[in-house]
């Protein structure tokens, strides 16, 4: 074979070899895409599957994977301390169709898997638990359980028990300003309280990873819960109610209804514990209103000489009604003495100097013929004397009859009434100094001065002696209303009521107490009234939150009263 031929055969091979490692190549190739392929076609498969299971098959609802962010942001104190969280947990969901569609949905049976569960939450009962398991229905067996709990549950076999991962909320302050919080439903929304107004910015995911922030303060929060259930404890009382108002903001830095409920286990909750009695339930709250009828007569000029003396010797028949006091004060009271020993009496009368005009006209800019203004939906309306006030109705309207109003209706008030005279709607949501809303002026700031030295005369002179908390300048006024009833008021059943602002000389947090149907008991020498009952609550609060909120005592400061101490001779009543 010449040289030419073996050139061509070896050229020719080389060719073929190159051909043979090209196709291979391309074969290679093709083989990865169907791969690749094969495995993107499994991924679809898999997240249609998940999407089924979630959206036909009735998965949990609020089943998810944990993120950076939580399915719904967290609720936070002015202090940034948390007052309700988002966290991992299990739930025991049944899924009867684990199984298959033909098949039974349980590998025992439905009372073995019963008693079993049983073993494991004891509270489970047997027959109810077997029920639902024999309905075929899915759904939750149980909400939130431990790790340890899963691990009990999967090992007894049954696919038909699954445990799903979900985000649960968490109230890590138990049932501390329940009625402000509210609750999260089994639909996954907020209810009652703030995490109902809150709920469409704690879900957004543009906005739930920044903690919602409340005007209150938990620490205070805690010793107003504190106190007023030790006050139900002393009185045996039905309930309670009360506030911290910051009186030139308006932000609320502690709200309590009592009794109260637990958000983490609003299952069990009652829904009586849930109604609101600071936002939603109206009350006469009696004499408190007393300092609000002087405050509009000082505004109106009707009352200009503080020393001028009123008949309270007998009572005051108007109408066929009669005005009486609840103790005998001697046959004339002015001003000072008035609030002090709380005449009905004197007070009527300075209201029907005043007119039903005026007054009706200082209470609506208070804002006492709507409901309040704060973000609660629960919000109850005032029973307010409709039309032309008769003169009867300004009388008793005057020492807090005839209307009703919530306790939070009167703590904006009496902000105003210490103020310098300016009236602001309540709010739950910490404001920065430029969110302050102006409010409308409802006092002369000259009216506003002199009521200070009155309401702190009120507690160290009069009815309201066991509020005072040495060197917190305590000012404020009683109130003991007897609760409507069939055929007339029922002398047997109370409102106690301590209204009250600190300190007097620059008054900087108004602080109502309430005790819904008191009684006379040990703690309170055998008294219903508030003197003996709300006011000491007051008296205990004050030192408790003062140094939290920068007010230290100061025995070397007081309200100036020496114009008016000549006027107060001497004696204590309610």
């Amino acid at each position: 074979m010449n040289t030419l031929a073996v050139s061509s055969i070896v050229a020719s091979g080389r060719v073929e070899i190159a051909n043979t490692r090209r196709q291979a190549l391309t074969m290679a190739k093709a083989r990865i895409v169907v791969v690749a392929l094969g495995f993107a076609a499994l991924a679809l498969i898999a997240v249609m599957r998940v999407l089924y299971l979630g959206l036909v098959e009735g998965t949990p609802a609020n089943a998810a994977g944990f993120g950076m962010t939580p399915q719904r942001g967290d609720i936070v104190d002015r202090n940034g301390a948390p007052l309700a969280r988002a966290f991992p947990a299990y739930a025991l969901w049944y899924n009867p169709a684990a199984l298959g569609d033909d098949g039974a949905p349980l590998v025992r049976p439905v009372n073995e898997v019963a008693a079993a569960l049983n073993r494991i939450f004891p509270d489970m009962d047997v027959a109810e638990t077997a029920a639902r398991l024999a309905s075929g229905r899915p759904g939750y067996l149980r909400r939130r359980i431990l790790p340890e709990d899963a691990n009990k549950i999967h090992a007894l076999g049954e696919p038909a028990l699954e445990f799903p991962r979900e985000t649960e909320r968490f109230y890590p302050q138990g049932s501390l300003a329940a009625h402000v919080l509210g609750f999260v439903g089994a639909d996954g929304r907020g209810h009652v309280g703030m995490e109902g107004v809150f709920d469409k910015y704690l879900t957004d995911p543009a906005t739930r990873g920044t903690p919602a922030m409340l005007s209150l303060d938990s620490r205070v929060q805690g010793a107003l819960e504190d106190e007023l259930l030790k006050g139900i404890a002393d009185t045996n009382a039905k309930g309670a109610a009360g506030l911290v108002l910051d009186v030139e903001t308006g932000e609320v830095l502690a709200l309590a209804s009592l009794p109260s409920f637990n958000p983490n286990l609003i299952d069990n909750a009652s829904a009586g514990n849930i109604f609101n009695r600071v936002t939603n339930q109206v009350y006469e709250l009696g004499s408190t209103f007393k300092p609000i009828t002087v405050a509009a007569a000082i505004d109106a000029g009707t009352v200009t000489d503080l020393s001028r003396r009123y008949q309270s010797g007998r009572p005051l028949e108007i109408g066929g009604f009669r005005i009486r006091d609840s103790h005998q004060f001697g046959a004339s009271l002015n001003v000072p003495e008035a609030l002090i020993h709380s005449s009905n009496i004197v007070t009527a009368q300075i209201a029907d100097e005043l007119g039903g005009p005026r007054l009706n006209a200082t209470m609506r800019s208070l804002g006492m013929n709507e409901r309040p203004y704060i973000e609660l939906p629960a919000r109850g309306f005032p029973l307010w004397p409709k039309g032309e006030w008769a003169r009867i109705t300004t009388m008793t309207v005057s020492y807090g009859h005839g209307i009703a109003v919530t306790p939070l209706h009167l703590a904006t008030a009496y902000a105003a009434l210490v103020n310098g005279g300016i009236w602001r709607p309540a709010t739950l949501k910490k404001l920065a100094p430029g969110e302050v809303p102006q409010g409308h002026r409802v006092f002369k700031a000259s009216t506003s001065a002199r009521m200070r030295q009155l309401l702190r005369m009120i507690v160290v002179d009069g009815t309201g002696k066991k509020a005072d908390a040495a060197g917190y300048r305590v000012g404020g006024k009683t109130g003991s209303a007897e609760k409507p009833g069939v055929g007339g008021y029922r002398r047997s059943s109370l409102v106690s009521t301590f209204a009250a602002a600190f300190p007097m000389d620059r008054p900087r947090y108004v602080i109502i107490a309430m005790l819904d149907e008191p009684q006379g008991t040990a703690a309170t020498s055998g008294q219903r009234t508030a003197g003996w009952n709300a006011a000491p609550i007051v008296g205990r609060v004050v030192p408790r939150i003062g140094p939290l909120l920068g007010i230290m005592p100061d025995p070397t400061r007081d309200v100036d009263i020496s114009d008016l101490s000549p006027l107060v001779g001497n004696g204590d009543g309610e």
